[in-house]
């Protein structure tokens, strides 16, 4: 038997207001005290929003005009591909304020002790991806509106100058930790909102919400394109599950659960406004300076400098600067804290600075010697394919624990014991594991990205692009039927038991072997 959980936080434990933001946060994945779990819904919604509320999901806005849809075909696409992946997200945000830390960690439940690296290891590579896309493109867009605007040369050096710029400033931000990245995200939220706003004054006069596309009626390519195009939309939310518990395991447990998911929910909901800046000034550039929409060579910030008024220089810089800081942010925090977790000997602060610097190093090796801007578009998008089944599991996983967990238990890992409600077999729950590989490999056999990549069976839809949805379909329908297959312990269900599904009185080994020292 594994030892009792820990018992829920106070309600008093909201009234603490907590560190300054200048103090180096200590906590790794460790349960985070009560008295410090201080945060709210509306920090959750600041956070996630802030993250995406960038020039990067402006770039990804603008993919339904690259793919031959008209506007109003390209702004359906785009809110199916929103709301639906705001849904498979919003449960993603429950497991942080239950457990006190991240979600890697939490997937212990449902894919073992050991299991739960396969989520340590899709937020480290997602986290990378992103951070990368993020400098990259803000870094465009800094040098080619300074360009414009004060004749900074467009050279190597420049672009490197911005990269270091903005990747140094994200690591310092991250080394501070949770609260002053919450403050980063604050003035981001409404610095970048403001700024979208004024887009809508920059290119009113230019825009023509009866843009046709490219495509005929009827044309063949239509219904891959505008799927394409959703999915694109849908990776964004997607893109945050893993990270989605580093920032809600500040929130208090006592929390009211669906005004934590309204807050995930909401805040992918609120990403219309750059979204739609990409889609409504991306049908402009098709319209004005077609070069630049080019589907074999997009380069969508230089277009949008080509047709930008002069005075809006200023405002793209800003963009690009606060785009920058509050995506890089969101994602370098949460590789830092989960690096610390899969190698308990590094504190939260050494992994950020860790993997902070690789990333770093990466993100000019591709940019100047590898020319992988491209492959790692690619390389996040097949990222995300495998992450969105890990989703499923453990959204279906929290639905048939009812919602329980042993916060305890959990941390065996990270502190190198062995035993409990969630070692199952030698630290491997091979339900869960299974029904996320199976998902995974169905899900990359039909991945269909036109001259990126094309899984052995990404042809059999028509050109469709159906990975991401068979792989949500795979991977519900396998799991919850190898849990009634193959019942788990019934120890780990809680008092209330299993909802949905059997369970078995199967013995579970007890904890042992002492806690690893935490480093600081």
């Amino acid at each position: 038997m594994s030892s009792t959980p820990l018992p829920e936080p106070s309600t008093t434990a909201t009234s603490n207001t907590g560190p300054s933001i200048t103090e180096i946060e200590t906590h790794g994945v460790e349960r985070i005290p009560d008295a410090d779990r201080t945060a709210r819904p509306l920090d959750l919604f600041r956070v996630a929003f802030g993250g995406a509320n960038t020039f990067a999901t402006c770039v990804l806005g603008a993919f339904p005009i690259l793919f031959g849809l008209s506007f109003w075909q390209g702004l359906a696409a785009t809110l199916l591909g929103l709301l639906v992946g705001a849904l498979i997200l919003a449960p993603l945000s429950l497991f942080g304020p239950l457990n006190g830390t991240n979600n890697a960690v939490s997937s212990s439940a449902h894919l073992g002790v050991h299991g739960r690296v396969v989520g340590s290891f899709l937020s480290l590579l997602t986290a990378v991806a992103f951070f990368s896309i993020s400098v990259w493109s803000s870094g465009d867009a800094l040098v080619g509106g300074a360009h414009r605007l004060v004749g900074l040369p467009d050279s190597d050096v420049s672009y490197g100058v911005a990269y270091a710029l903005f990747a140094g400033l994200v690591l310092v931000v991250c080394v501070y930790g949770f609260r002053f990245m919450l403050f980063v995200n604050k003035i981001a939220v409404a610095a970048a909102s403001l700024l979208f706003v004024l887009g809508v004054i920059a290119f009113a006069g230019d825009f023509d919400p009866s843009y046709p596309g490219t495509l005929a009626a009827g044309d063949p390519l239509f219904w891959p394109s505008f799927i394409g195009a959703a999915l694109i939309v849908l990776s964004n939310p997607v893109s945050f599950g893993a990270f989605l518990g580093d920032w809600s395991r500040y929130i208090p447990a006592s929390t009211p659960r669906s005004r934590v998911m309204a807050a995930a929910f909401l805040s992918q909901v609120a990403t219309i406004l750059p979204f739609l800046f990409g889609l409504t000034t991306a049908s402009i550039i098709a319209t004005r300076a077609a070069q630049y929409v080019d589907p074999a060579a997009p380069n969508y910030v230089g277009g949008l400098l080509a047709i930008a008024p002069t005075w809006y220089f200023v405002p793209v810089c800003l963009l690009a600067l606060i785009g920058g800081m509050s995506t890089g942010t969101t994602s370098l925090y949460g590789t830092g804290l989960d690096f610390s977790s899969v190698f308990p000997r590094f504190s939260r602060v050494q992994a950020t600075v860790f993997i902070g610097t690789l990333s770093i190093a990466f993100i000019f090796l591709g940019r100047f010697a590898a020319n992988l801007t491209q492959s790692i578009s690619t390389f996040a998008t097949l990222i995300i394919t495998c992450t969105a089944p890990w989703m499923v599991i453990m959204t279906l996983g929290y639905v048939t624990r009812r919602g329980w967990y042993d916060p305890d238990a959990l941390q065996v890992f990270n502190r190198r014991q062995r035993g409990g409600r969630y070692w199952f077999t030698h630290g491997w729950n091979w339900r869960g594991m299974t029904a996320w590989l199976a998902a995974a490999a169905v899900a990359l056999l039909f991945v269909n990205l036109p001259g990126q990549f094309v899984g052995p069976l990404g042809g059999l839809a028509g050109g469709v692009d159906v990975s991401l949805p068979l792989g949500l379909a795979v991977a519900a329908v396998l799991y919850l039927a190898l849990l009634a297959l193959f019942p788990e312990p019934r120890e780990v269900y809680g008092p209330e038991g299993p909802r949905l599904v059997r369970a078995v009185d199967t013995p579970v080994p007890p904890i042992v072997g002492a806690p690893a020292e935490q480093p600081v």
